[in-house]
Protein backbone atom coordinates (compact mmCIF):
# COMPACT_ATOMS: atom_id res chain seq x y z
CA UNK A 1 0.00 0.00 0.00
CA UNK A 2 1.47 3.47 -0.96
CA UNK A 3 0.54 5.75 1.71
CA UNK A 4 1.53 9.80 2.60
CA UNK A 5 2.98 10.48 5.97
CA UNK A 6 1.34 13.68 7.80
CA UNK A 7 2.87 15.75 10.13
CA UNK A 8 1.91 18.74 11.60
CA UNK A 9 2.88 21.27 14.58
CA UNK A 10 1.03 24.38 15.69
CA UNK A 11 3.05 27.73 16.98
CA UNK A 12 2.03 27.16 20.42
CA UNK A 13 3.72 23.69 20.73
CA UNK A 14 7.23 25.07 19.37
CA UNK A 15 9.40 22.78 22.17
CA UNK A 16 6.35 21.17 23.18
CA UNK A 17 7.59 17.65 22.19
CA UNK A 18 5.42 17.24 19.10
CA UNK A 19 8.48 17.87 16.83
CA UNK A 20 7.83 17.24 12.96
CA UNK A 21 11.39 15.12 12.94
CA UNK A 22 10.16 12.66 15.61
CA UNK A 23 6.24 12.51 14.48
CA UNK A 24 8.23 11.40 11.03
CA UNK A 25 10.54 9.09 12.59
CA UNK A 26 7.50 7.04 13.72
CA UNK A 27 5.44 7.08 10.76
CA UNK A 28 8.53 5.73 8.90
CA UNK A 29 9.51 3.20 11.16
CA UNK A 30 5.31 1.89 11.09
CA UNK A 31 5.59 2.15 7.38
CA UNK A 32 8.61 0.15 7.09
CA UNK A 33 7.02 -2.61 9.72
CA UNK A 34 3.89 -3.07 7.43
CA UNK A 35 5.73 -3.17 4.16
CA UNK A 36 4.10 0.08 2.87
CA UNK A 37 5.62 2.47 0.75
CA UNK A 38 6.19 5.82 2.02
CA UNK A 39 5.14 8.03 -1.06
CA UNK A 40 6.44 11.52 1.00
CA UNK A 41 5.75 12.96 4.25
CA UNK A 42 4.23 16.32 3.70
CA UNK A 43 3.94 18.65 7.18
CA UNK A 44 1.93 21.05 8.07
CA UNK A 45 4.40 23.70 10.43
CA UNK A 46 2.71 26.22 12.34
CA UNK A 47 -1.21 24.88 12.00
CA UNK A 48 -4.32 24.29 14.39
CA UNK A 49 -5.63 20.77 14.46
CA UNK A 50 -9.35 22.57 15.19
CA UNK A 51 -10.08 23.08 11.79
CA UNK A 52 -8.99 21.90 8.77
CA UNK A 53 -7.68 24.70 6.74
CA UNK A 54 -4.22 23.56 6.46
CA UNK A 55 -2.39 23.34 3.02
CA UNK A 56 -0.35 20.29 3.67
CA UNK A 57 -3.65 18.20 4.98
CA UNK A 58 -5.26 19.52 1.65
CA UNK A 59 -2.42 18.48 -0.77
CA UNK A 60 -2.31 15.16 0.89
CA UNK A 61 -6.03 14.37 0.54
CA UNK A 62 -5.02 15.71 -3.00
CA UNK A 63 -2.85 13.27 -3.91
CA UNK A 64 -5.17 10.42 -2.70
CA UNK A 65 -7.77 11.78 -4.53
CA UNK A 66 -5.55 11.09 -7.62
CA UNK A 67 -5.15 7.93 -6.92
CA UNK A 68 -1.00 8.59 -6.12
CA UNK A 69 -1.47 6.90 -2.76
CA UNK A 70 -4.03 4.58 -1.06
CA UNK A 71 -3.67 6.14 2.49
CA UNK A 72 -2.21 8.75 5.37
CA UNK A 73 -0.56 7.47 7.94
CA UNK A 74 0.03 10.30 11.32
CA UNK A 75 2.04 9.21 14.77
CA UNK A 76 -1.11 10.86 16.48
CA UNK A 77 -4.84 11.43 15.90
CA UNK A 78 -4.77 14.99 17.16
CA UNK A 79 -2.44 15.63 14.04
CA UNK A 80 -4.74 15.06 12.09
CA UNK A 81 -7.32 16.64 13.39
CA UNK A 82 -8.47 17.87 17.44
CA UNK A 83 -12.35 18.33 16.40
CA UNK A 84 -14.81 15.33 16.63
CA UNK A 85 -16.89 16.52 13.93
CA UNK A 86 -14.25 17.61 11.11
CA UNK A 87 -12.58 14.00 12.22
CA UNK A 88 -16.18 12.66 11.43
CA UNK A 89 -15.93 14.65 7.87
CA UNK A 90 -12.67 13.05 7.19
CA UNK A 91 -13.43 9.99 7.80
CA UNK A 92 -16.63 9.86 5.25
CA UNK A 93 -14.33 11.59 3.00
CA UNK A 94 -11.57 8.73 3.11
CA UNK A 95 -14.32 5.72 3.15
CA UNK A 96 -15.73 7.38 -0.35
CA UNK A 97 -12.35 7.78 -1.40
CA UNK A 98 -11.81 4.03 -0.77
CA UNK A 99 -8.64 5.08 1.23
CA UNK A 100 -7.15 4.12 4.09
CA UNK A 101 -6.95 6.91 7.30
CA UNK A 102 -4.43 5.76 9.74
CA UNK A 103 -3.39 7.38 13.43
CA UNK A 104 -0.92 4.99 15.23
CA UNK A 105 -1.33 6.09 18.62
CA UNK A 106 -4.95 4.99 18.89
CA UNK A 107 -5.33 2.33 16.71
CA UNK A 108 -7.48 4.44 14.32
CA UNK A 109 -6.72 2.05 10.73
CA UNK A 110 -9.20 2.17 8.20
CA UNK A 111 -7.43 -0.71 6.21
CA UNK A 112 -8.38 -3.16 9.01
CA UNK A 113 -11.30 -4.72 10.24
CA UNK A 114 -10.36 -3.77 14.28
CA UNK A 115 -9.57 -0.10 12.92
CA UNK A 116 -12.52 0.26 10.81
CA UNK A 117 -14.45 -0.36 13.88
CA UNK A 118 -12.68 2.29 15.97
CA UNK A 119 -13.75 4.46 12.58
CA UNK A 120 -17.40 3.67 13.56
CA UNK A 121 -17.47 4.53 16.91
CA UNK A 122 -15.54 7.88 16.18
CA UNK A 123 -18.09 8.64 13.53
CA UNK A 124 -20.80 7.70 15.01
CA UNK A 125 -19.81 10.24 18.38
CA UNK A 126 -18.92 13.02 15.50
CA UNK A 127 -22.80 12.49 14.20
CA UNK A 128 -24.04 12.46 17.85
CA UNK A 129 -21.98 15.82 18.73
CA UNK A 130 -23.28 17.59 15.49
CA UNK A 131 -27.08 16.58 17.02
CA UNK A 132 -25.86 17.54 20.38
CA UNK A 133 -25.18 20.62 19.32
CA UNK A 134 -28.47 21.37 17.52
CA UNK A 135 -30.98 20.11 20.37
CA UNK A 136 -28.70 22.75 22.52
CA UNK A 137 -29.84 25.27 20.23
CA UNK A 138 -32.90 24.91 20.07
CA UNK A 139 -33.47 23.84 23.49
CA UNK A 140 -31.30 27.34 24.54
CA UNK A 141 -34.15 29.06 22.37
CA UNK A 142 -37.10 27.60 23.36
CA UNK A 143 -36.10 28.49 27.28
CA UNK A 144 -35.58 32.24 26.03
CA UNK A 145 -38.66 32.29 24.31
CA UNK A 146 -40.93 30.50 27.45
CA UNK A 147 -38.66 33.28 29.85
CA UNK A 148 -40.07 36.35 27.29
CA UNK A 149 -36.26 36.82 26.61
CA UNK A 150 -37.24 36.34 22.24
CA UNK A 151 -39.92 38.55 20.33
CA UNK A 152 -40.25 37.57 16.82
CA UNK A 153 -37.27 38.59 15.06
CA UNK A 154 -39.10 40.70 12.78
CA UNK A 155 -41.97 42.78 13.15
CA UNK A 156 -43.14 44.00 9.45
CA UNK A 157 -44.80 47.46 10.29
CA UNK A 158 -41.89 48.51 12.22
CA UNK A 159 -39.30 47.44 9.98
CA UNK A 160 -41.32 49.05 7.63
CA UNK A 161 -41.41 52.22 9.70
CA UNK A 162 -38.21 52.48 10.62
CA UNK A 163 -37.21 52.05 6.73
CA UNK A 164 -39.56 54.83 5.68
CA UNK A 165 -37.68 56.97 8.45
CA UNK A 166 -34.73 56.11 7.46
CA UNK A 167 -35.72 57.03 3.91
CA UNK A 168 -36.56 60.53 5.29
CA UNK A 169 -32.73 60.70 6.58
CA UNK A 170 -33.27 60.37 10.10
CA UNK A 171 -30.84 58.83 11.43
CA UNK A 172 -30.08 55.80 13.93
CA UNK A 173 -30.11 57.90 16.47
CA UNK A 174 -32.86 59.86 15.77
CA UNK A 175 -35.09 57.05 15.12
CA UNK A 176 -34.19 55.54 18.65
CA UNK A 177 -34.72 58.60 20.13
CA UNK A 178 -38.62 58.49 18.25
CA UNK A 179 -39.26 55.42 19.51
CA UNK A 180 -38.66 55.89 22.76
CA UNK A 181 -40.60 59.12 23.39
CA UNK A 182 -43.56 57.22 22.47
CA UNK A 183 -42.77 54.04 24.20
CA UNK A 184 -42.73 51.91 21.62
CA UNK A 185 -41.35 48.37 23.15
CA UNK A 186 -37.72 46.97 21.11
CA UNK A 187 -38.09 43.70 20.03
CA UNK A 188 -36.31 41.98 22.56
CA UNK A 189 -37.97 43.67 25.47
CA UNK A 190 -35.15 45.95 26.12
CA UNK A 191 -35.90 49.33 28.33
CA UNK A 192 -34.76 51.64 25.83
CA UNK A 193 -34.01 51.69 21.96
CA UNK A 194 -30.43 52.10 20.79
CA UNK A 195 -28.64 52.18 17.56
CA UNK A 196 -28.23 48.66 17.36
CA UNK A 197 -31.82 47.51 18.10
CA UNK A 198 -32.97 49.97 16.00
CA UNK A 199 -30.58 48.30 13.05
CA UNK A 200 -32.06 45.05 14.07
CA UNK A 201 -35.33 46.31 13.44
CA UNK A 202 -35.01 47.25 10.44
CA UNK A 203 -33.08 44.29 9.12
CA UNK A 204 -29.75 45.03 9.26
CA UNK A 205 -27.16 42.59 10.57
CA UNK A 206 -23.43 43.33 11.02
CA UNK A 207 -21.74 39.91 9.65
CA UNK A 208 -20.46 37.89 11.88
CA UNK A 209 -16.97 35.17 11.44
CA UNK A 210 -17.79 31.92 11.36
CA UNK A 211 -15.37 28.52 11.09
CA UNK A 212 -16.40 27.36 7.82
CA UNK A 213 -15.36 23.48 7.37
CA UNK A 214 -12.47 23.17 4.39
CA UNK A 215 -13.76 21.86 1.15
CA UNK A 216 -12.43 18.47 0.70
CA UNK A 217 -10.97 17.34 -2.42
CA UNK A 218 -13.70 16.47 -4.59
CA UNK A 219 -13.17 12.67 -5.53
CA UNK A 220 -13.53 10.56 -9.23
CA UNK A 221 -17.26 9.61 -9.34
CA UNK A 222 -16.45 6.42 -9.75
CA UNK A 223 -14.82 6.05 -6.41
CA UNK A 224 -17.37 8.73 -4.94
CA UNK A 225 -20.27 6.41 -5.75
CA UNK A 226 -18.06 2.87 -4.69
Amino acid sequence: MKVIGYVRKSVAENGSGHSLDAQEATIRAEVERRGWTLVKVIPDDGYSGRDTHRPGLMEALGLIAADEADGLVAAKLDRISRSVIDFGTLLEWFRSADAALVALDVGVDTSTPGGRLICNVMASVAEWERETIAARTADGLAVAAAKGKLRPAVDGELAARIRSMREGRATYQQIADTLNAEGVPTLRGAARWQVSSVRGAAGYRRPTRRRRPAELPALPKRRAAA
